[in-house]
């Protein structure tokens, strides 16, 4: 209990000067009148009479008040800081609480500070030592966190400390720890604590919850024994009448703070091993379960709000120890009634709990029973965050049973969703339709069905999976290319289908050939119609489909080379597209049928990789509850490929190398390093597998759909290539020993094909880069070494390696310091 104010203890000139502030017209009147008491406050601490305590404490307050109105205050704080020596209660709360406001942790006067601050922790005085604690924990700093933080668990452990400073002294070691907690030692104190629990006073358990469960988060085996204490504690609690906790009932709802600190305690530890706690705890559950039944003994909001909170924390720890069948069946019986409560606040937790059910294998099925209702929901909802926790948990709850029904409703609320939302819920949709897909013809009918709704909000990742795909299975790829054709003759189509369009034409539009109204010279029609309409690199995508058709109808190739001769491709604007027109028309004058169609074969199908798709949603969300859900999925279903359903999150644990069984990704390098700005397509980038080793192990790394680097212009070599073939290894003559000398250079490599200058090599101590330049024949090329610790190198060399005969090209080599 802190002291009374006594009569008369209130300050007359405080009370008006705050009426004067308070009755300015104007902000110029309220700063004059401000500067004049500043003056005056000044004049009296500068003054030779000596003021008492109670002027003191009288100016601190009108220093505080003009700080609160957001003015500066820039003295005072020495008369602040005698405050504290002061025996009187209302002077030394004023004095720290000066100090707490406007105190900077970095002042010259913490020194101090701390002495007196020391003095009232070690004072018989409780209210004194209370005042201390408080201003420790509203400051907060490090260096009192390092000043004090030995001496606050002594005070919180203390037999004689009454229960006023143990609560005090629990929060601000608390605070404390918060903010440095390395610097909080563990020691004997520390089962003194756990035993606070079982203290009569419920302030003090409540506070010490609160510091225990901080602690055992980090620390779980130092505070394990907490369990069976909390425990013990919570039955009672929630046994108990509310007439018998009388200071600590709210609403007729008994502790209902302390009852969820102590479950929220319990979560940070998994079930009880000992049956007979496991028992109580189940029975303190059940009790929980059972009293939000009964009859409500209010009808104010505060009641009611007090029972939810202690429902909605104990289905916390359900879900968190999922152990108990009959619990989780329950809770998740109990969060269906919410989802059509009036209340907003209450459908949304509910929403979000049962999302959390869905990945217990025990309450799957009882949470989709309510598919019905979530999607009801999805539908009429007002408030966004409602529907979007609507949204998490049809993604959550979907599985091969019910995936075609949830894909379809997400797709029809896609046409009207918010627009914040849409891509997440297009990154959902992409990844039930692959993972549950049963029939592909649904999966790609899907997909285009999504480009066509939500085209903008479609990611490269997405279309480029349903290439991938569609390359990876032969059964579907006649209906691919007779789908996105048909998709393609809409007058109005996204940028996306037209990608997705070009590519799956380019390499199975002879499927559908045979059909007039789809023979080659119509294809190449329809994708040329969009041509102009699209950006530059869709229109290099494009450029390479109708080098592809040259090698699938040779019937149009004088159609297309004439679209390739043309002067808005040789002469165009943009560099990219200009190369590519030349090189493609050089390509498909020169080049022998057999040769053009080694060069122009069809993608090999893609190895298999970890979900760039699921990569991409997850960054998406701010919590790490995805990850948990995904792990939760066990289910076994088929793949893309037909293999068998493996965890993402646990395969990343069993094994390092990524393999994709769940969802397989298109790891392209474009996504991964901007593209270049230009580049020719010389033997080395068309073809390669006529690498040596290093270089191909390079090439195989990454593939880019976009980029004529990738191996869907060449998948085989020539058995025995003529000296008079087109395509040449331009680095036979180069040793792969050399590519790979320096360590973690092979995947830079592959950039100076295109560049001139670039990072070469890094790590902690080094950096290499490399900057070129060539005219005509010549060339000149410079490596530079970079020094990344503060340290100097000494004794450092380079040496120029020149493999073969290249060393005779070398004019010269000069090494500079």
């Amino acid at each position: 209990m802190m002291p009374a104010v006594i009569r008369g203890d209130g300050m007359r000139g405080l009370a008006v000067f705050i009426s004067d502030i308070r009755n300015c017209k104007s902000k110029e009147a309220e700063i004059k009148r401000i500067n004049k008491e500043l003056a005056n406050i000044r004049s009296k601490f500068n003054g030779d009479k000596a003021l008492d305590g109670y002027s003191k404490k009288k100016y601190i307050c009108k220093l505080l008040f003009i700080f609160l109105l957001g003015h500066d205050v820039d003295f005072g704080h020495m008369e602040a800081i005698n405050l504290l020596s002061s025996n009187k209660y209302t002077e030394k709360q004023i004095g720290y609480l000066f100090i707490s406001v406007l105190m900077n942790s970095n002042s010259e006067l913490m020194r101090l500070i701390n002495n007196a601050l020391k003095n009232d922790l070690a004072s018989h005085n409780h209210v004194f030592v209370g005042l201390a604690l408080h201003c420790i924990a509203n400051v907060g700093s490090q260096e009192m966190a390092e000043a004090f933080v030995s001496e606050i668990p002594k005070i919180l452990v203390a037999g004689d400390t009454m229960e006023s400073a143990k609560q005090s002294a629990a929060l601000c070691l608390l605070r404390l720890y918060r903010t440095s907690p390395d610097l909080v030692p563990m020691g004997e104190w520390t089962l003194r604590v756990v035993h606070l629990l079982n203290d009569q006073h419920l302030g003090v358990v409540t506070a010490a919850t609160s510091l225990i469960t901080a602690l055992a988060q980090k620390n779980p085996e130092e505070f394990k024994t907490s369990v069976s204490l909390a425990v013990s504690r919570l039955s009672r609690i929630v046994s108990s009448a509310s007439s018998d906790l009388q200071d600590y009932t709210y609403y007729f709802i008994p502790a209902p703070w302390l009852s969820v600190k102590l479950l929220r305690l319990l979560q940070c530890y998994p079930p009880p091993e000992d049956r007979a706690i496991q028992g109580r705890l189940t029975e303190c559950l059940e009790t929980i379960m059972n009293k939000v039944q009964e009859p409500p003994k209010s009808r104010k909001v505060q009641y009611s709000n007090a029972k939810n909170a202690v429902l909605f924390e104990a289905i916390s720890l359900i879900i968190h120890h999922d152990s108990e069948p009959n619990l989780l069946v329950r809770a998740c019986n109990q969060l269906g009634q919410f989802l059509q409560h009036r209340e907003t606040n209450l459908r949304y937790l509910a929403l979000e709990s049962m999302w959390l059910l869905a990945s217990s294998e025990f309450s799957r099925e009882a949470v989709k029973m309510h598919i019905g209702t979530v999607i009801i929901a999805l539908k009429t909802e007002r408030d966004v965050s409602v529907r979007q926790r609507a949204m998490d948990l049809l993604y959550g709850m979907c599985d091969r049973s019910n995936a075609q029904q949830i894909v379809s409703e997400m797709l029809q609320y896609l046409e009207n969703a918010d627009y914040s939302i849409r891509e997440e819920i297009v990154l959902k949709v992409a990844i039930l339709a692959e993972k549950y897909a049963m029939d592909y013809t649904w999966y790609v009918d899907t997909i285009l069905n999504l480009i066509r709704i939500a085209g903008d909000y479609v990611s490269e990742e997405v279309w480029h999976r349903v290439i991938q795909i569609i390359i990876n299975r032969d059964d579907v790829q006649g209906y691919a290319a007779k789908t996105v054709f048909e998709a393609l003759q809409a007058s109005a189509c996204h940028e996306n289908l037209v990608k997705v369009g070009g590519y799956i034409l380019g390499e199975f539009g002879n499927l559908i050939a045979g059909d007039p109204r789809s023979s080659p010279l119509v294809q190449f029609g329809l994708l040329h119609s969009k041509f102009h309409l699209c950006s530059v690199a869709t229109r290099a995508l494009l450029l390479s489909t109708y080098i592809k058709f040259v090698n699938l109808f040779p019937e149009i190739k004088c159609t297309i080379q004439d679209v390739l001769r043309s002067d808005t491709q040789l002469r165009n604007a943009d560099v990219e597209l200009q190369q590519r027109a030349v090189e493609y028309l050089r390509l498909s004058s020169i080049a022998s049928t057999p040769i053009l169609a080694t060069v122009l074969e069809e993608m090999p199908p893609f190895p298999e990789r970890e979900s760039s798709i699921l990569a991409k949603l997850k960054k998406k969300k701010e919590s790490g509850a995805l990850t948990d859900l995904e792990d939760a999925k066990k289910e076994p279903t088929p793949d893309v490929n037909g293999g068998p359903e493996v965890n993402v999150a646990n395969k990343g644990l069993n094994n390092p190398q990524p393999r994709s069984h769940e969802l397989l990704t298109l790891q392209l390098a474009a996504m991964n390093r901007p593209r270049p700005s230009s580049h020719r397509i010389t033997p080395h980038s068309l073809a390669p597998s006529f690498l040596d080793p290093a270089a191909q192990a390079i090439h195989s790394s990454s593939t880019d759909l976009m980029d004529v680097r990738s191996v869907h212009l060449l998948n085989s070599r020539p058995s025995n290539p003529s000296a008079g073939d087109l395509l040449v290894d331009v680095f036979s003559d180069i040793d792969a020993g050399v590519i790979s000398h320096v360590p973690g250079t092979e995947a830079n490599f592959v950039r100076f094909v295109c560049k001139n200058s670039g990072v070469l090599f890094e790590n902690q101590l080094l950096q290499i880069g490399l900057r070129s330049e060539f005219r005509q024949n010549l060339g000149r090329m410079y490596v530079f070494y970079g020094n990344k610790t503060s340290d100097q190198f000494n004794s450092f060399t380079s040496e120029v390696i020149s493999p073969g005969n290249l060393s005779a090209h070398i004019l010269c080599v000069k090494i500079k310091a």
